[in-house]
């Protein structure tokens, strides 16, 4: 369904993760943003974009390499992919791709396109490089933490921000890649926002944000959030961690796991500060 719409904006929502994809529409192109979960789900958004091309050249961009975030490139055959140097040279593809199976298999599902990892045809390396199509203007920032492979992107003049799987308004860090890194790309959302005019934030789960405060207390929610179980499982502090995975929303066995994982992260990230303070 369409989350939110305005004009060359629309946001569509998964039923599964309250997972986003976003489809911008100009006059000299059209970009859709991770299409995804559920086969028709995927078909709405490529319903829409039919009805809106008029010949435009399409675009395929990719916040970064999760399975359910790549799950509907097939659906889109003849876009000019756009994603990171890191998505590009991904160690992991084939595992990827078996989560997407094993989901389908577990589910029954049939996809009226082939199941494939993203084949870049732009690939971004370095903070700041920018597209330009027409008169607008794509800028985009390596955002690793997450996953090591994320990629914000501002797109000007609309003022639109997407921001992959960070500054959602409920789902709390995950730090495949560790919070230092994760703490360092927070610092880099601070940037883009004083140094762009930003008008609407799309995560990549969740609601967007209109209003820069909102956008502001969302990296400050993930920063505290984040600095907390940093310090809490440096010190072993048992009972403010279990305070801290009470915190994440819609509780789960996945939460559990993710909480788990972030706890080993963070002692193995730490361990020689650990034994320093010995």
């Amino acid at each position: 369904m369409i989350q939110f719409q305005t004009n060359g904006l629309a946001v569509f929502e998964s039923a599964l993760q309250q997972t986003t994809s976003t489809v911008v529409e100009t006059d000299h192109f059209i970009l859709v943003v991770d299409p995804n979960w559920l086969p028709h789900e995927i078909k709405e958004i490529q319903q829409y974009v039919a009805k809106i091309r008029n010949g435009k050249e399409l675009y395929l961009l990719f916040t970064h390499g999760d399975f359910d975030h790549i799950i509907g490139y097939g659906a889109f055959p003849d876009a000019k992919v756009i994603a990171s140097k890191g998505l590009q040279n991904h160690p992991n593809k084939s595992y990827k791709l078996e989560l997407i199976q094993q989901f389908d298999n577990d589910y029954y599902i049939s996809r009226p396109y082939p199941i494939a990892f993203p084949n870049v045809d732009i690939v971004i390396e370095e903070d700041g490089e920018t597209l330009k199509i027409g008169d607008y203007r794509l800028t985009f920032y390596l955002s690793p933490g997450h996953t090591h492979d994320g990629l914000f992107t501002v797109i000007e003049p609309s003022g639109i921000w997407i921001t992959g799987d960070y500054l959602s308004d409920f789902e709390l860090p995950l730090i495949s890649d560790g919070a230092k890194n994760y703490n360092e790309t927070l610092e880099k959302a601070e940037e883009i926002l004083r140094s762009h005019t930003l008008n609407v934030l799309v995560p990549g789960h969740g609601q967007i944000a209109e209003q820069k405060e909102e956008m502001f207390r969302r990296i400050k929610l993930s920063r505290e959030y984040l600095n907390r179980l940093v310090h809490a499982v440096r010190k072993e502090d048992e009972e403010t961690i279990a305070v801290l995975e009470q915190e994440l929303p819609f509780q789960s066995s996945f939460t559990a796991k993710c909480h788990t994982k972030n706890i080993a992260i963070i002692q193995d990230e730490y361990i020689e500060e650990y034994e320093n303070e010995d």
